[in-house]
C-alpha cells in the first residue's frame, strides 16, 4: 500500500479512474465547404439532403452528402438526433431507395479526417462528424447537440 497511497481512499481511486477515462465525445455536427455559400441549414433541410429528397444545397450547388462510417456510433447518433431512427431502419430505407433506382445513399467515409478532406475538396459536399473534430477548414451549419 505504501507504493500506491491513492488506493487507501475512495476519492483517490475515483480521481485516478477519471484521469484514465477518455474525454466524452461531442454531438454530431453538419459541416460544409467554406466556399459553398451556405451559412446555416435547418434540421428539415439537412434531413432532406441526407435522406435523398433534396439534391441541392440552398446555394444551388449539387449536394454531396458524406457520412462517417466508423465509428458507427457517430452515424447512429446523427440519425437518432436528426430523424429519431436507428441504423437498421436507415439502412433498410436506403436499401429500398437504392435498389428501386430512386436515390443514392450518402457517401461513406472511413474517418472524421476523410469527411473533412472530402468536404474541403468539394464545394457542394456536406458532411457529418463529431463536433470535437471540427477545424477551420469547414463551416458548421447545424449543431445537433443544441
Amino acid at each position: 500500500m505504501r507504493r500506491f497511497p491513492f488506493l487507501r481512499s475512495t476519492p483517490g481511486i475515483l480521481g485516478a479512474l477519471l484521469f484514465l477515462l477518455p474525454a466524452a465525445a461531442a454531438e454530431p455536427v453538419v459541416i460544409v465547404n467554406l466556399d459553398s455559400r451556405v451559412e446555416k441549414l435547418t434540421r428539415d433541410e439537412v434531413t432532406n439532403i441526407f435522406m435523398g429528397r433534396q439534391k441541392r444545397l440552398p446555394s444551388g450547388l449539387v449536394a454531396l452528402p458524406v457520412e462517417q462510417a466508423t465509428p458507427a456510433a457517430t452515424r447512429a447518433r446523427f440519425y437518432q438526433l436528426l430523424v429519431k431512427k436507428e441504423l437498421p431502419e436507415i439502412n433498410a430505407y436506403w436499401a429500398r431507395l437504392f435498389f428501386s433506382g430512386q436515390a443514392q445513399p450518402p457517401r461513406q467515409a472511413e474517418s472524421a479526417e476523410e469527411v473533412l478532406e472530402l468536404v474541403t475538396m468539394n464545394k457542394g459536399a456536406i458532411g457529418v462528424i463529431d463536433g470535437a473534430r471540427v477545424d477551420r477548414r469547414v463551416r458548421i451549419v447545424l449543431d445537433l447537440g443544441k
